[in-house]
């Protein structure tokens, strides 16, 4: 291991997110598996997380070295570390929160679902409020309070969140504009957005390239973006002012919506109470 090779996992995470863009698509592959699953890494065998990853055996010891580690043994000593010294990650929780229940995969009724749906969005909802923190919501909250004009672009599913978040923004009297892509035109409606505006990106795996075109359209204008996603090393948070990276609740693949709803629900009444402490404040002489 050089001085240059990370020594912590988060660390790691830091150089794997500012190195994602140069990586080769298998090598990507890892990385994404990496974010995603530390636990899985932590306690994997290279074969068992080569079919997960869906690359060959040699992909783990080839992003290995691309780090700086002379071996995958070496780089999961990282995630073991990690694993001891910190609580149970969401996913860690998910699987307790399983083992309790003696999930009977055979069973299911339609109370059974809803009990599995509920419960493995109530440890999403504890995660949400455990990994965002209080700055990046203030960030967030500051850029909405200073623009003139909030445009919101998200696509197939993440569509729901954005179009919440619209009408949440035109509830306390804010001038928002769904990006809806109507007729294919998303350039053409980034085109309108002003430096002054600020773009919300709502992008989930596998981030639609219509959301990508709208985000960086609105970068290269110097438009502040603000970014919900799943990942450190979405395509969009690389170019983001604030990035949320909201981990949702996942049964039988089935992906819930309710972190991102909540977050989207936060930050637009955090805004209206940033706004009403903005009015009352004393006029500067």
């Amino acid at each position: 291991m050089s001085d240059l090779t990370p020594k912590s996992l988060s660390e790691l995470k830091e150089t794997i997110k500012r190195e994602h863009p140069n990586l080769s698509k298998r090598l990507r592959q890892v990385a994404e598996f990496v974010i995603d699953s530390p636990s899985d890494v932590a306690f994997g065998t290279v074969a068992v997380l080569s079919e997960q990853a869906g690359v060959h055996p040699s992909t783990w010891v080839r992003f290995a070295n691309s780090f700086g580690f002379s071996g995958f043994t070496e780089m999961q000593k990282l995630f073991q570390q990690n694993l001891m010294e910190e609580s149970p990650n969401y996913q860690d929780r998910i699987r307790m929160a399983r083992d309790a229940l003696g999930t009977n995969d055979s069973d299911q009724s339609p109370y059974r679902l809803l009990k599995r749906f509920s419960d493995a969005n109530v440890l999403a909802l504890q995660h949400l409020a455990e990994i965002i923190s209080t700055e990046e919501l203030e960030r967030a909250i500051d850029v909405l309070a200073n623009a003139h004009a909030a445009h919101i672009v998200g696509v197939r599913r993440a569509f729901v969140v954005a179009s919440y978040f619209a009408y949440a923004l035109r509830h306390i009297d804010r001038k928002a504009y769904l990006v809806d892509g109507v007729g294919g035109m998303y350039k053409e409606q980034a085109s309108t957005l002003d430096e002054n505006d600020v773009l919300i990106a709502v992008s989930f795996h596998p981030y639609a390239e219509e959301t990508q075109v709208v985000a960086k359209a609105a970068a290269e204008k110097g438009v502040p973006l603000i970014v919900i996603t799943d990942n450190q090393i979405s395509p969009l948070a690389s170019i983001a002012t604030v990035s949320f990276v909201v981990k949702e609740a996942e049964i039988d693949s089935f992906r819930s919506l309710s972190s991102s709803l909540v977050l989207a629900q936060a930050l637009s009444i955090g805004l209206a109470h940033e706004l009403e402490k903005r009015e009352q404040l004393p006029l500067k002489s």
